[in-house]
């Protein structure tokens, strides 16, 4: 076996073996899209100022092609990325709600089935639980 072939295959299993213990449930990744990337930096910042969030990823470039009011329409949109505790997206989108210019803000949360055990317990030390939650 090559050294390169040595060194693949103990990242792999370095990588397995630090993987999350945490329930699949206890993180989320959120998804919201703005319509430029001034209010996609701004949202940001307040989410994880407020600790709702450990992360907002802003993700430029992106075409949105939807039906609204009775007609199919294509605009240029920013989409964020959020990282936070399952726990919050209640809050997170309340905020986003109260705070974003389209009348219906998308925010789609999905759980994070597992991913860098440290990195998920950062998200756990930077976004504190809401009291009396699991």
């Amino acid at each position: 076996m090559s050294a390169e072939r040595r060194s693949a295959t103990l990242e792999s299993t370095t990588t397995i073996a630090s993987m999350s213990t945490a329930a699949p449930t206890d993180y989320s990744v959120a998804f919201v899209t703005t319509p430029d990337s001034q209010v996609a930096t701004n949202l940001a910042r307040r989410l994880v100022e407020a600790k709702l969030v450990a992360c907002v990823n802003i993700i430029p470039g992106l075409t949105s092609i939807y039906a609204w009011e009775g007609k199919v329409n294509e605009d240029p949109e920013v989409l964020m990325m959020l990282k936070t505790r399952t726990e919050r997206i209640a809050e997170v989108t309340r905020f986003v709600r109260e705070n974003h210019p389209y009348s219906v803000a998308e925010v789609i949360a999905l759980p994070i089935a597992d991913g860098n055990a440290s990195y998920l317990e950062w998200i756990g030390k930077t976004v504190p639980g809401t009291p009396g939650a699991k």
